[in-house]
């Protein structure tokens, strides 16, 4: 079970850095009339994340694993309140885009950690995807100003 468990945390990650890159490219080609149903796909991933949670007393993780998926299912749940629910443009309000950032990076860095418990290979792919959508969370949003 605990293998398992690790590889559905992992396969989660790397499914959230490949939808976020995608995002990202897809306002930088100027198509981002598609990262809703992206957005869409990823609040999905909040089913396994859940499930890693309710998992992890009886696989006896340890604190920081609960803050790592926490942090990410927060990111999850103000991302559908302020672009899906509430549809506030808060882009332009520099102390809520900080805080935004913050945690759209705390809960992806906690990925990355989630990722590791699955062996060093699953941990080097997730970090490099993580790498490549970091660089291009900064670069589309100078760009594109989003």
């Amino acid at each position: 079970m605990l293998e398992k468990t690790n590889l559905l945390g992992a396969i989660t990650a790397i499914a959230f850095f490949a939808s976020a890159i995608l995002v990202f490219a897809l306002r930088l080609l100027g198509k981002s009339q598609y990262e809703h149903w992206i957005g869409y796909f990823e609040f999905l991933l909040a089913i396994p994340l859940i499930y890693l949670l309710i998992q992890a007393p009886q696989l006896r993780r340890p604190a920081l694993y609960y803050i790592q998926i926490g942090c990410m299912l927060a990111w999850l749940i103000l991302e559908a309140l302020l672009d899906y629910i509430l549809k506030i443009d808060f882009r332009n309000v520099r102390w809520m885009v900080i805080s935004y950032v913050v945690l759209f990076f705390a809960g992806t860095g906690g990925l990355l950690g989630v990722a590791s418990n699955a062996g060093r290979g699953w941990s080097i792919s997730a970090i490099i995807l993580f790498l490549i959508m970091a660089v291009l969370t900064f670069v589309q949003r100078a760009i594109t100003g989003m």
